[in-house]
């Protein structure tokens, strides 16, 4: 019999966690979905479904993809809509929609490409081993990211059941920032002319977020998306130059 490890979270002992509408299955090598990231989800469907320009053939870019759960939601919800009815179905309009996720990590990106072949969406989603941007070809409609971005200082108040997560997934620095300043560094040279920058934000980081994105003079912060408490969770910004 598996021996439980004390403040094991419940989702690692169960193997999976609900995303979305979807079922992910999740252990130790994949940070657990959380309900906020579904904001991350909405943006970019709402994106896609209001941008007349990208609608036929979207290229989308997941980085950080973790257990896939972005990136598979959206390709379930563009291609499948009838899988999930709250917002109005896209596949009509766009039978050419390309996702690209990546991860550093190449335990976590088999359980991704599990879970994409548990929704259908293997044969259609191109998983790639990088750090970042490094081996990632091509340019993009919109970039998406849940980057880690828990600063040193807050690991003294975290609970012991997040601290059995990888650390890789957790850990953004000594102020919890160095994966936004690398992704919005790089993010111009992976852009088609207009793409989408969306990240998910941490607790207290729009402020300092936005104004790394303001000295490239080249993106935008179109809106920040707060949560039901009032927390930035989502920043949108736009390549203008």
């Amino acid at each position: 019999m598996k021996t439980i490890a004390p403040y094991t979270p419940i989702q690692y002992i169960m193997g999976k966690q609900e995303f979305f509408g979807l079922d992910f299955m999740v252990n130790e090598n994949v940070f657990i979905p959380r309900p906020e990231t579904e904001m991350l989800v909405d943006e970019v469907v709402s994106l896609v479904q209001s941008t007349g320009c990208m609608v036929q053939s979207p290229r989308i870019l997941d980085l950080c993809t973790g257990s896939g759960n972005i990136a598979i939601s959206l390709m379930v919800r563009l291609r499948s809509p009838s899988i999930l009815s709250e917002v109005e179905g896209l596949t009509k309009n766009m039978p050419d929609c390309k996702i690209v996720a990546s991860d550093i990590s190449q335990d976590t990106l088999d359980v991704a490409k599990r879970n994409a072949a548990r929704h259908g969406v293997n044969d259609i989603i191109e998983f790639v081993r990088s750090d970042l941007f490094e081996n990632v070809e091509g340019k993009f409609d919109i970039i998406v990211s849940n980057p880690p971005y828990i600063a040193r200082y807050e690991f003294r108040d975290i609970g012991r059941e997040v601290l059995m997560e990888p650390m890789a997934a957790l850990y953004g620095g000594e102020d919890g920032l160095d994966f936004y300043r690398r992704i919005i560094k790089d993010a111009e040279s992976h852009l088609r002319g207009g793409g989408y920058l969306i990240m998910e934000i941490g607790f207290g980081q729009a402020a300092e977020i936005r104004k790394i994105i303001d000295r490239t003079e080249s993106l935008k912060v179109l809106k920040i998306r707060k949560d039901r408490n009032g927390i930035g969770r989502v920043i949108m910004s736009r390549w203008i130059n």
